[in-house]
């Protein structure tokens, strides 16, 4: 069975979460899959970083003011030269309709785009930050699988022992703890994914962290991606453009 949503929860703020579910993403997309990127991460609003364009409307806005409007109208695509494509729902916006967004209303809200996200795609993945807000409690509980991603070393170890607790209290269940960055003495990882210096994507360019983000995806979703990570050159480059 492979499973078609994942939420990536941060075990604590800099982990490597938003980059981890992106290089997720685009390894899947060089297996051949669609697959969309929401943002729960409201506060950090990190995904956006890696992208450019218009990002209006933004996930906040389509969970508060718009909830009737089709979830593409806010989906930015990273174009790239692979089978399938990467598209993301980013997060850019005041601190009003952050506080908004936050409501229970609004994580319910979350929760339809998943749904809408897994009718239009192969996969969809989002960015979760340490559950302590209402729509990353809606995006844990709402996807098949959960990945915790955390620091290596006792403050990666302690993040994630108190993560894992948050996450059995609403309900779900942690599928796979990757360690990003670090050492993994006492964090009982799944996966270690080791430092990189190459961009985004730099799991189709370094063969070390290649593999390892294949390795987190195959375990996560039960998809062999083992081939594509690391192949040096599945993608002749990667760019942005907004979908409209």
């Amino acid at each position: 069975m492979t499973y078609a949503t994942a939420a990536f929860v941060g075990a604590t703020g800099g982990a490597g979460t938003t980059r981890t579910t992106l290089e997720a993403a685009v390894v899947l997309a060089a297996d051949g899959a669609d697959v969309i990127v929401l943002d729960a991460a409201y506060a950090t609003q990190g995904l956006g970083d890696y992208l450019s364009g218009r990002l209006d409307p933004d996930l906040t806005t389509l969970v508060t003011d718009r909830t009737d409007g089709p979830l593409d109208v806010g989906l930015v695509e990273l174009d790239v030269d692979a089978p399938g494509e990467v598209a993301c729902c980013p997060v850019d916006a005041p601190f009003e309709r952050l506080a908004r967004a936050k409501r229970v209303e609004a994580a319910q809200a979350f929760e339809r785009r998943i749904e809408e996200a897994v009718a239009a795609a192969d996969h969809v993945l989002v960015d979760v930050p340490p559950l302590a807000a209402n729509q990353a409690v809606a995006a844990t509980t709402a996807c098949e699988r959960v990945c915790l991603v955390s620091p290596g070393g006792d403050r990666g170890a302690d993040a994630t022992n108190r993560l894992r607790e948050r996450v059995a209290d609403v309900g779900a269940t942690v599928d796979t703890v990757a360690v990003v960055e670090g050492s993994d003495e006492r964090n009982a990882a799944d996966i270690l994914v080791p430092s990189t210096e190459r961009p985004l994507p730099g799991a189709l360019s370094d063969e070390r962290y290649g593999r390892a983000v294949a390795s987190l995806v195959s375990r996560l979703l039960d998809r062999d991606v083992t081939g594509v990570g690391g192949s040096g050159g599945l993608f002749s480059g990667v760019t942005e453009r907004v979908r409209r």
